[in-house]
């Protein structure tokens, strides 16, 4: 499993150089923990790779996914390194001013737009709009001349091409809601192009997530340039390229491929294709990778209130549940799952459950196990789509996150208490 700054020292379990079950100790369970360190790696995977294939800030910019990890601390970091960010919804945007973030470095993705968000959105001036139909194109035109202002924007193309991964986050072919039809798309550019106050930059296409092989990637890359191509003969000129994100990560054994490979691969296609096609004219790079940066950047410290044993099957009741870590149920996901602490005791096979009352709250399946009541485990690989996903089904509130700095930690959202469940509510007399 890739996840370096997680390692075992002995018989602890460590985030870079401090116990988990210092964290415990301090802040309590569940919690999530991210590591810095992993982090700044990660994203700078994507920036170095860049910048050796002679990609300047202006040239290429990673616009990091913000609902793969949404806390402020987390924007905040990726900001000072030079991110962009890839948002859909209004919270988002909202989320990322917060934090520090650039609005002239956000692109708004999302193919169920609001009046509001637009506005909100045009108001603070915003890098561009993916736009995923010709209906958003004339309320992003009508609300954009209301205010006086232009809206940019690049079209999300549907290349038809299939990314071999979950049904629930494959987005590129026919079936799926997003984007507009390849067949389509020439139409729509012509709408767009003609449209008042609407200025086309660019071409987007993202057809999904948690792809290991990046021949799919490159595929959907050669029918982008194919529609670049169109354009330019009909004398729409593009700035910018939009590949979408989608590399995935190492849960079990899967070996996904390494960014530096894949954007190797992506530049020398870009390249050949604008010395022979496009006349050597520049053009933007523009990415949105979300699970590849956050993924094994963290995972969810729990610990083990029951162990239960029955005829068939044995249980690890934790104090995680569903609620704080959708990914399984809704899956059938695989996490990886350690114990914060090796014990030297025969090991059983275990079911990892939560407290939520339904049979499909579940962790893991049968994992070997060496536990005793009130350990601590580490679910892997859960820096991605964890908390952002998380919600309060029966009461519970969401879990601490930390943020580990070599020696040290912060907490970047605290507990949840019963009390801000309720806050929102009011009994009619």
């Amino acid at each position: 499993m890739n996840m370096a700054y997680f390692e075992r020292r002995g018989d602890v379990l460590f985030a870079e150089n401090l116990p988990l079950a210092h964290i415990a100790e301090q802040v309590g369970t569940p919690t999530y923990v991210y590591s810095r360190a992993a982090l700044t790696q990660n994203f700078l995977a994507y920036a170095n790779a860049c910048h050796s294939h002679g990609r300047a800030e202006s040239g290429a910019l990673v616009c990091y996914s913000v609902k793969s990890n949404s806390n402020l601390a987390v924007l905040n970091l990726l900001g000072k390194l030079g991110s962009g960010f890839d948002i859909v919804s209004g919270g988002e945007l909202l989320r990322v001013l917060a934090a520090g973030g650039d609005p002239r470095k956000v692109i708004f993705s999302g193919v169920g737009k609001s009046e509001d968000e637009i506005k909100l959105a045009l108001s603070h001036d915003i890098l561009c709009f993916n736009v995923e139909s010709i209906p958003e194109l004339h309320r992003l035109s009508a609300i954009a001349g209301s205010m006086h202002r232009t809206a940019r924007v690049s079209l999300r193309v549907n290349p038809d091409v299939d990314a071999k991964t979950h049904p629930y986050i494959s987005t590129g072919l026919k079936e799926n809601k997003f984007g507009i039809a390849f067949e389509d798309a020439l139409q729509a550019y012509r709408i767009a192009h003609e449209l008042p106050n609407i200025e086309v930059t660019g071409i987007d296409c993202h057809i999904g997530s948690q792809l290991l092989d990046d021949a799919p990637l490159l595929e959907a890359l050669d029918k982008v340039i194919e529609l670049a191509d169109q354009l330019h003969a009909a004398g729409i000129r593009l700035h910018h390229l939009d590949i979408g994100g989608g590399i995935g990560i190492t849960y079990d054994n899967e070996q996904p491929v390494a960014v530096a490979d894949y954007l190797a691969r992506l530049f020398k296609r870009i390249d050949h294709w604008r010395a022979d096609s496009y006349g050597g004219a520049p053009i933007s790079i523009m990415f949105e990778p979300g699970r590849s940066i956050v993924g094994n950047a963290g995972v969810l410290l729990t610990r083990v209130e029951y162990l239960k044993h029955g005829a068939s099957k044995n249980f690890a009741v934790v104090d995680a549940a569903m609620n704080d870590l959708m990914r399984p149920a809704m899956y059938e996901a695989w996490h990886g799952v350690q114990a914060v602490q090796q014990r030297d005791i025969a090991a059983r096979q275990y079911d990892v459950v939560g407290p939520v009352c339904e049979s499909g709250d579940w962790l893991a399946r049968d994992r070997a196990l060496a536990l005793e009541p009130g350990d601590l485990l580490a679910i892997m690989s859960a820096g991605a789509y964890g908390m952002t996903m998380a919600s309060n089904y029966n009461t519970r509130g969401r879990a601490a996150e930390v943020l580990v700095d070599g020696s040290s930690f912060s907490v970047i959202r605290r507990r949840e208490n019963p009390k801000d469940l309720f806050a929102l509510e009011s009994i009619v007399e």
